[in-house]
């Protein structure tokens, strides 16, 4: 924690960026296009920053981040929830994109959140893809349950026509994601070792590969964390809290919970683990996230190790 260190807060907003650098409380305001962009870009080789935080804004910030990236800045993309508590514990309430800004910078400076890594063009290609089908999925369980509440023939038939469109739309990017990742060899060799792994599909292995790059570079605490699937100790004093998963990545944490579901009857390993935790007493959602963490850690493992499954060999390492 260095509260000196030069660092850069960036709010960016959908038509807006708002900057702040501390220590020097310099501020900036410009709008989000090619030759405003060109011009941060070259303030902040005049300020050298040593870290510059964004938040995650659903998108808006990574055409940003790859231009601030690719000039060679250090660049970190922070959960919005984390800087608005960190703002709190400084007594902030107020909230503008100037504050945000602000307390983006001093996050920077007393946090120093893990900068992102360079991602290839591929790397993006495909992880857009994975989002696009996981998008469609969602419009496909809405569509299922309007037409279980439609009675109307033309509005069913309409239903109907739709389905069939998003489910062609679906097997197209399973095409597409497939050969993508065909394409890279260090890719296709991660596919081919996760996909050995009993109750792991094609979904998970593609999700894994576009959104959880990190796997195998981490131990088993920091992926499990990442992911969102390492229950977090509630105590105080006498006080045992019930430990709850929280934060991490959402749309992996989703497809993880349903391979879970399936490798709970067909991976050996995550069965017996799930037929001791039922046995000890725990409920469904305690088994279910314990299976969650366990397979993403054997994954984890069998990425470092550069092995596929082995069941003596999971059962050692998970």
């Amino acid at each position: 924690m260095d509260g000196t260190l030069n660092c850069v807060g960036i709010d960016v907003a959908k038509d807006s960026l708002d900057v702040a650098c501390l220590p020097s409380l310099e501020r900036l305001t410009l709008a989000y296009d090619d030759a405003s962009i060109a011009r941060l870009v070259e303030t902040l080789r005049r300020v050298g920053p040593t870290l510059i935080v964004v938040e995650a804004t659903g998108g808006y910030e990574r055409r940003l981040v790859v231009v601030l990236i690719d000039a060679g800045f250090r660049v970190a993309r922070v959960n919005p929830r984390q800087v608005r508590n960190f703002a709190r514990g400084f007594g902030q309430l107020a909230k503008t994109d100037r504050i945000d800004a602000e307390f983006l910078a001093r996050f920077a400076q007393h946090v120093q959140p893990q900068p992102l890594e360079k991602s290839s063009e591929k790397q993006v290609e495909l992880e857009q893809l994975v989002t696009r089908r996981r998008q469609l999925i969602d419009l496909k369980t809405a569509e299922r349950n309007r037409l279980e509440l439609t009675l109307a023939q033309v509005a069913r038939k309409s239903i109907q026509r739709v389905l069939k469109v998003i489910e062609q739309q679906i097997d197209a990017l399973d095409d597409a994601i497939t050969r993508l990742i065909e394409t890279d060899d260090d890719w296709n060799h991660k596919s081919q070792i996760l996909d050995s792994a009993p109750g792991v599909g094609a979904v998970l292995v593609s999700t894994l590969i576009a959104k959880v790059p990190e796997l195998g570079r981490l131990n088993r605490q920091k992926i499990a964390a990442l992911v969102g699937v390492a229950p977090f100790n509630r105590d105080s004093g006498k006080l045992r809290g019930t430990r709850a998963i929280a934060g991490g990545r959402a749309d992996v944490r989703g497809v993880l919970y349903m391979a879970a579901l399936a490798a709970r009857y067909c991976n050996p390993v995550i069965r017996a683990f799930a037929d001791r935790l039922e046995a000890a007493g725990k409920p469904f959602k305690v088994v279910i996230t314990a299976c969650m963490r366990k397979l993403l850690v054997i994954l984890n493992t069998m990425i470092q190790t550069n092995s596929p499954w082995r069941t003596p060999c999971a059962t050692e390492n998970a």
